[in-house]
């Protein structure tokens, strides 16, 4: 059991992370890929893991080692007008990411206790503000990392249902290599929804919070002889958080395809409406747990999704920043911070078509994660940058690869 506890302990920006990349645009993304396409799409999110987490160790590497978060880094080394291009991008695409994940969580607890959807909305926006703003960092991430339990919850659902296992393993080890225009565009989605810019902002931001936590924590480069312990919990952390991350993925397709595709329900665009049609079919339980479940990763995701934009914005800026100064200390930090989040409430009572929303978001973070990719991988291998903790080989190859596939989604997006 201490071991246990001493392992768990290791656990905390990766794995957060990890958790707010199943946030309710991603649920919807999932679901729609299982609904349409039934089992036949669950190697999308087995080969973007191994990718996925060379993108988040190499961006908690660049946090660690340098003790700045990625548009610091990315301010010191290259032209203005590529940082601020960047940030810019990224503040858009959050905030109109914030304004679909708060409208899908009201529309998911319209479904259970019924009432007006953006009330709760704007309820929910308000909460989550207030989380970031008022608790101190060290209990706010201690809240956020029990949160994830929440994402078991479609584990109980894919259970509950009447899963075709050979299928499963079918479509994960012998996918159809057959492409209609409508399953390149999910393809496309899902690989777009998995690997995020504002992911990799945020993780990089949090390993600057955790050496600013510690009073006896330094960046690696001052401190060498804290590197082995340190990167060692960075994989862990990453391999944990984004394992979590693709598993519930999968396992979202898995319960969808199960239910939905099997009864004829092939045309879900957002996670409320994916527990929508759950209910005649697998039942009140499995409606209700994912109903709930959509709330709690809304819960997890929108402080992500506005954190990491407040980060990149304030570190292009120069500005105080960080979760653990209080609001007097960092105004401009938190400033950003509201204006994503409510400003993404703002926008669900807009005519603002909330599929549309999604797909721009989408297609705003697939173009950002391009040139992000670039960017930190030469930052990741430069020695002045890093020292002598530059990214090795197999993380260089993988963290290429990563940007590669994201330019070829790109391109196929656009194709599409």
């Amino acid at each position: 059991m201490p071991k246990f506890r001493s392992w768990l302990r290791q656990l905390g920006p990766g794995l957060i992370t990890g958790a707010a990349d199943d946030d309710p645009s991603g649920i919807a993304t999932y679901s729609q890929a299982g609904a349409k396409f039934g089992y036949e799409l669950g190697w999308t999110v087995v080969l973007t893991y191994p990718l996925m987490v060379a993108v988040q160790v190499i961006s908690a590497r660049l946090g660690r080692v340098t003790g700045r978060g990625l548009a610091d880094n990315i301010r010191e080394n290259f032209p203005a007008p590529v940082l601020y291009a960047l940030v810019i991008m990224l503040l858009v695409a959050n905030t109109i990411n914030v304004a679909a994940d708060v409208a899908a969580m009201g529309q998911s607890l319209q479904l259970v206790v019924g009432g007006p959807s953006q009330v709760y909305a704007v309820a929910f926006g308000v909460v989550c503000l207030a989380l970031e703003i008022y608790l101190p960092y060290r209990r706010y991430v201690a809240f956020l990392k029990w949160l994830t339990l929440v994402l078991f919850a479609y584990v109980a659902v894919a259970l509950a249902a009447n899963v075709s296992w050979p299928a499963v393993l079918l479509g994960i080890l012998w996918p159809k290599v057959t492409l209609s225009a409508d399953k390149l565009t999910v393809i496309v989605a899902v690989f777009g929804t998995t690997i995020s810019p504002y992911l990799f902002f945020w993780q990089a931001a949090q390993e600057v919070e955790e050496v600013e936590a510690h009073p006896k924590a330094h960046a690696l480069k001052q401190s060498p002889s804290q590197a082995p312990i340190q990167l060692r919990r960075i994989n862990i952390d990453t391999w944990v958080g984004m394992g979590l991350s693709n598993s519930i993925a999968l396992f979202i397709i898995i319960a969808t395809a199960a239910t939905l595709h099997q009864s004829g329900v092939l045309d879900i665009q957002t996670s409320a409406q994916a527990a929508e049609a759950l209910r005649p079919i697998a039942g009140p339980f499995a409606f209700l747990l994912f109903s709930l479940g959509i709330i709690g990763t809304g819960l997890l995701a929108i402080p992500v999704l506005a954190g990491s934009a407040a980060y990149a914005v304030a570190e292009a800026f120069r500005w105080r920043r960080g979760l653990n100064r209080k609001l007097h200390e960092a105004r401009g930090f938190y400033a950003i911070v509201a204006f994503a989040t409510l400003g993404g409430v703002a926008l669900t009572f807009s005519p603002m078509d909330p599929i549309k929303a999604l797909f721009w978001s989408a297609v705003i973070n697939g173009v950002i994660s391009v040139p992000v990719l670039v960017v930190m991988m030469v930052l990741a291998g430069d020695a002045k940058v890093m020292g002598k903790f530059v990214a090795g080989r197999r993380l260089k190859l993988a963290g290429w690869l990563a940007a590669l596939v994201m330019a070829a989604a790109v391109c196929a997006m656009f194709a599409a």
